[in-house]
């Protein structure tokens, strides 16, 4: 089968470098809590990206 190429703009890949780089200092402002560690009547709270084109990324 062929392989399928995605045209992505500069100003798309710049914006997910940007949400990157965010997500990055938040995390080290407020990391992220370990499941393990918590009570089980605790749940882990995610953040959840949802592109243009409506799939998840955790």
């Amino acid at each position: 089968m062929g392989e399928v190429i995605r045209f992505v703009s500069k100003s798309e890949r710049e914006r997910a470098r940007l949400i990157q780089e965010a997500r990055a200092i938040y995390d080290s402002i407020f990391p992220p809590t370990d499941p393990a560690s918590e009570g089980q009547d605790k749940a882990a709270m995610g953040r959840t990206y949802i592109g243009r084109d409506g799939g998840n990324l955790s």
